[in-house]
């Protein structure tokens, strides 16, 4: 009895281990474009702050990843409209109909996400962004931008 009881509590600890790692292998797959942007996240020094003239001199530079670059910028540009258009509107309908602040900022959160998401397809289409590969031109400039601030230093 003493060995049915000691072996069933180590089992338990294999069990979690084993589906713990599935777990990890499971959702690494579906968030392997992170990989990409490890290396600068995870810096003992992080990547110093950049403005615009910076991303507007590597799009200039860059005739392959600047304009890709330049298309993701817009296409943000396209996100941020329908987040905000999402979020007032979806909220001023809230409110006006149930006159209830938690309601109403619940409704603003997902108006936000949702306005966000629309305004992201929009821009998918209207500027074609299936023909770029944006996430190259991002860790391009990311690239860009660690060996000119390591120049600086």
């Amino acid at each position: 009895m003493g060995d049915s009881s000691s072996s069933s509590s180590s089992a338990s600890p294999q069990f979690v281990t084993k589906h713990w790692e599935g777990f990890k292998e499971f959702w690494g797959e579906r968030f392997s474009f992170l990989d990409h942007y490890s290396r600068f996240i995870k810096r003992d020094k992080p990547l110093p702050s950049w403005s615009d003239a910076d991303v507007e001199a590597f799009i200039a530079t860059d005739p392959v990843h600047g304009p890709a670059l330049k298309t993701a910028r817009e296409a943000a540009k396209f996100a941020v409209t329908g987040s905000v258009i999402g979020a007032v509107s979806t909220a001023g309908v809230a409110w006006k109909y149930s006159r209830s602040l938690h309601g109403s900022g619940l409704a603003f959160l997902a108006g936000g996400v949702f306005g966000w998401t629309f305004g992201q397809e929009i821009a998918n289409h209207s500027l074609q962004l299936y023909r770029f590969d944006t996430l190259a031109a991002q860790t391009k400039f990311l690239e860009w931008w660690e060996d000119k601030s390591e120049r600086r230093s």
